[in-house]
C-alpha cells in the first residue's frame, strides 16, 4: 500500500513551506498564481488528496444532506430527488441518498449512519412502517434540520412537504361517481401513513358528498407493488355484487392490474373503471391510458431542497416553524380507463 502523501511532502519536494502549499491548494491570494500552478501541479503528479473531512470538521460544515427514501426504484421518488440535486448543486450541496425499502429497522439505521457522517441537514419520505420518529431526536437537539415530505411526521419539530391528499381521493371518486359507478373499490397501502389515511378520507367525503353508503369490503389494503396486482384482482372477483371502479393509490399497481383484470373478462372502462395515482409513465404506456392524480415530485424536491439551503444558510429560519406545512398542488388527469360516459360537444 503506497504512502498517503501530505502537504509536508509536496513542500519538502518543492522546497517551501507547508504553509505556502496549504494556501496554493486552497486558492490563497497570497499565493501568486504562477507559485500556484507548480504547486498545483506537483501534487496533482504526486497523487496528493485532499482531505475534505477534517477541513469540513474543522468548518463545523460538511456540504452534504442526507435524504431517506422508500424505495429508489419508484418513478416519484427518482422525480424528487432529481429536483432536490438541482437545487443541491447549484448551490453546492451534495446529496448522501439512502432508502429503508419501507422497513423501520432499515430507516432507523440509515438515520443514525448520517447522522454520525454529520450531513448539515435531513429529507425525509417514511418507510410505511414507521410509528415513531424517536431516532431522529438526536437531529431535532442538535440542531440539524430536518424536513419531511410525502409521507411526513406529525411532530412539533417537523416540516412537511405534501399535496392536499384529502383533496385528490375526494377528486378521484367524485369523477368515478360522474361517471356512473356506484361500487368503487379503494387500494391503498398503511393508513398510519398520512398520504393514504387522508385518501381514504377523501373518498370517504365524496361518497358522503354523494349520498353513498361507505362500505369497508370495498377497501384493500395492499403493499401497492407490482407484484400484488394478481392479488388485488383476486379480491375484487369475489366482491357480491362485484366493483364498477377500482381506486388505486399508485400507478405503476394500477397499470399491473390490468393484465389480470382483462384474463379475467373485464373491460376497462365498461365493466371496471380504473384510476391510479401518481401520473407515472406507467399509466401512459398501457392501453388504455390510465387517469391519474398528477403529483409533482419534481416540484416537491426542489422547493423542499431551497427551504432546507434556505435555512442552513440563515435565509429563512422562520419558514421551519412547528405549525408549518407546505401543501402543493395536484391535478386529476383524465384518461380512457376511466370514461365510461362519452361526452360529446354541448350545442351552441
Amino acid at each position: 500500500m503506497e504512502k498517503e502523501i501530505t502537504i509536508y511532502d509536496i513542500a519538502k519536494d518543492m522546497g517551501v513551506s507547508p504553509t505556502t502549499v496549504s494556501r496554493a491548494l486552497n486558492n490563497h491570494p497570497a499565493v501568486n498564481a504562477k507559485t500556484k500552478k507548480r504547486i498545483y501541479d506537483a501534487a496533482q503528479e504526486m497523487g496528493y488528496q485532499s482531505n475534505i473531512f477534517a477541513a469540513n470538521l474543522r468548518k463545523k460544515k460538511t456540504n452534504n444532506i442526507g435524504v431517506i427514501v422508500p424505495r429508489l426504484n419508484s418513478n416519484f421518488q427518482s422525480s424528487v430527488i432529481a429536483g432536490m440535486e438541482k437545487v443541491a448543486n447549484e448551490a453546492g450541496f451534495n446529496l448522501v441518498i439512502s432508502q429503508s425499502l419501507d422497513s423501520v429497522e432499515k430507516e432507523i439505521a440509515n438515520a443514525n449512519t448520517l447522522f454520525n457522517s454529520r450531513v448539515d441537514g435531513m429529507l425525509v419520505s417514511l418507510a410505511n412502517t414507521t410509528e415513531s420518529i424517536e431516532h431522529y431526536n438526536r437531529f431535532f437537539k442538535k440542531g440539524i434540520p430536518t424536513l419531511f415530505y410525502d409521507r411526513v411526521a406529525d411532530h412539533p419539530a417537523c416540516t412537511g412537504f405534501v399535496i392536499d391528499n384529502t383533496q385528490a381521493g375526494y377528486k378521484v371518486t367524485q369523477h368515478l361517481i360522474e361517471q356512473g359507478c356506484k361500487r368503487i373499490v379503494h387500494v391503498i397501502d398503511n393508513i398510519d401513513i398520512n398520504v393514504y389515511a387522508d385518501r381514504l378520507k377523501g373518498y370517504k367525503y365524496a361518497l358522503l358528498d354523494h349520498d353513498m353508503p361507505f362500505d369497508e369490503s370495498l377497501v384493500i389494503f395492499s403493499n401497492l407493488s407490482e407484484e400484488s396486482a394478481e392479488e388485488i384482482v383476486e379480491q375484487v372477483k369475489k366482491l357480491d355484487p362485484l366493483p364498477d371502479a377500482l381506486f388505486i393509490s399508485n400507478d405503476a399497481c394500477a397499470a399491473s392490474c390490468l393484465r389480470p383484470l382483462k384474463l379475467a373478462g373485464f373491460r376497462i372502462p365498461e365493466d371496471i373503471a380504473l384510476v391510479g395515482f401518481n401520473n407515472e409513465i406507467s399509466s401512459r404506456l398501457v392501453e388504455p391510458n390510465i387517469t391519474t392524480i398528477n403529483y409533482p415530485g419534481y416540484e416537491m424536491g426542489e422547493l423542499a431542497m431551497k427551504n432546507l439551503i434556505n435555512h442552513l444558510e440563515g435565509k429563512s429560519i422562520g419558514v421551519l416553524s412547528k405549525t408549518n406545512k407546505i401543501t402543493l398542488r395536484s391535478e386529476l388527469i383524465i384518461r380512457e380507463s376511466s370514461l365510461r360516459k362519452k361526452y360529446s360537444p354541448q350545442p351552441t
